[in-house]
């Protein structure tokens, strides 16, 4: 869609927003069953319109190839029948899953027979900002229409004809399932101007949240732009930390799983720490693995020294680390290694440079894991596992809607519960306050 003026992008996202507030009264009216029926018959349509949706997907790799999008960041924007299945199966356990909506929170007597209930409530209109992933469109739609509330999806450029092809076969699915569908209860923001994010997050009297998703540039620029709230993490600097009591085979295959699985996500391992008591062993022995996958590793002084003694490099790149490294998400494949002094240095290493998403320990000893555990200030902390489990789909939320890192509200990925509001009623019989 061209567009021939800012007035008339302004008018545009205006609609939009208009729309969804209205879409957000008629998303109340919604039973669980009629959700549920929906979100099932969304599954169904994209699982038979897998080809049509890969087509479009070959446009956008196309289009990605042609503009030079890296090997990672196309892997992101690629969709084959795995990743599409994947989608539909989110959408089923999302229909699965209780329905987060009109739950008592809290409920209490008044000496007055006042009584009070605290209860959940769809958040209304959010706006979800991403890049690259196309399923992230069914996994927020489904969330959201879940929970309650409508969406307004703004993907970017390299993904515009997936999301858009995932978009409509959804919105249609659920046409045809529901007389009474919401039809604005998903949109998708038809062009790639970046103007109109700006205007979106401007409209306070509609839009009541924003969630970015993607790199740490898209996400700053849209904390700084929006007028409305953001739920967000900037960056996802994620540590596996292997201790002198590690069991090394396990912290070679979590090591391995957590960085090279999918560089490109945002809990995939940027930085590898080994304890020096075992450096000298485990790093030769991961360099070999590593080095299948061809990563650039980014050395302090001493495991750069450890791996240049070795033969184990092959495939490799090896250069000395800087500290802006060290606090550098990397989304390719490229990983920093320290060698450190126990689990009180590596610790101290996490909450200096990472950026509070996911940590992880390797180790058999019950203490130390428990320290780190206790003493990590991240959003997910894990012991002897992988980060690459930090996802709403992992964590048995069928999808999620996004990762936060903050310490207000939501934290860590959120699925359904965290998409709700709540607000307290009130049953009386006449009470007038004293």
């Amino acid at each position: 869609m061209a567009y021939c003026s800012a007035v008339t992008l302004h008018e545009q996202m205006l609609l939009l927003a208009r729309q969804a507030k209205s879409a957000s009264r008629e998303m109340a009216r919604l039973t669980t069953a009629q959700k549920n029926a929906c979100l099932m018959a969304m599954a169904d349509a994209l699982d038979q319109n897998a080809e049509t949706v890969k087509k479009a997907n070959a446009m956008d790799m196309s289009s990605g190839v042609a503009t030079s999008l890296s090997p990672a960041m196309l892997d992101r924007l690629k969709l084959d029948d795995q990743r599409i299945a994947a989608m539909s199966r989110g959408l089923r356990e999302v229909a699965a899953l209780p329905d987060p909506v009109g739950r008592v929170l809290n409920e209490r007597l008044r000496p007055n027979g006042l009584k009070l209930q605290k209860i959940s409530t769809p958040i209304g209109v959010v706006v979800i900002i991403y890049e690259s992933r196309p399923n992230v469109t069914a996994d927020a739609a489904g969330l959201c229409f879940k929970s309650g509330n409508v969406t307004i999806l703004r993907g970017g450029k390299e993904a515009l004809q997936s999301n858009q092809t995932i978009a409509k076969v959804m919105i249609d699915a659920g046409k045809r399932t529901l007389a009474t569908f919401p039809e604005f209860a998903v949109q998708v923001v038809p062009t790639t101007d970046r103007e109109a994010i700006n205007i979106l997050l401007s409209l306070t009297q509609y839009v009541d949240l924003c969630m970015p998703r993607g790199g740490e540039g898209l996400i700053r620029a849209v904390a700084e732009a929006s007028k409305v709230p953001v739920i967000k993490h900037f960056k996802g600097v994620c540590h596996v930390y292997v201790d002198a009591e590690a069991e090394l085979s396990m912290a070679e295959e979590i090591a391995l799983n957590a960085k090279v699985q999918r560089p490109a996500v945002c809990h995939a391992m940027d930085t590898l720490l080994v304890d020096k008591r075992v450096a000298a062993k485990f790093l030769p022995a991961i360099a070999k693995r590593l080095g299948v996958h061809k990563l650039e590793l980014r050395c302090d002084e001493l495991s750069l020294n450890i791996l240049k003694a070795t033969s184990a490099t092959e495939g490799l790149s090896l250069r000395p680390a800087t500290d802006p490294d060290f606090f550098t998400e990397y989304n390719d494949y490229i990983l920093n290694v320290r060698v450190i002094d126990g689990v009180g240095q590596a610790i101290d290493h996490v909450n200096h440079y990472g950026s509070a998403h996911s940590d992880s320990i390797v180790t058999r000893n019950a203490a130390t894991a428990r320290q780190f555990l206790n003493e990590v200030d991240s959003a997910t902390v894990y012991w002897n596992a992988s980060t690459r489990f930090t996802d709403g789909g992992e964590f048995g939320m069928g999808a999620e809607i996004g990762i936060s890192t903050y310490k207000i509200g939501a934290r860590g990925p959120m699925g359904l519960e965290e998409l709700t509001s709540y607000k307290w009623l009130g049953f009386g019989n006449g009470q007038l306050r004293t």
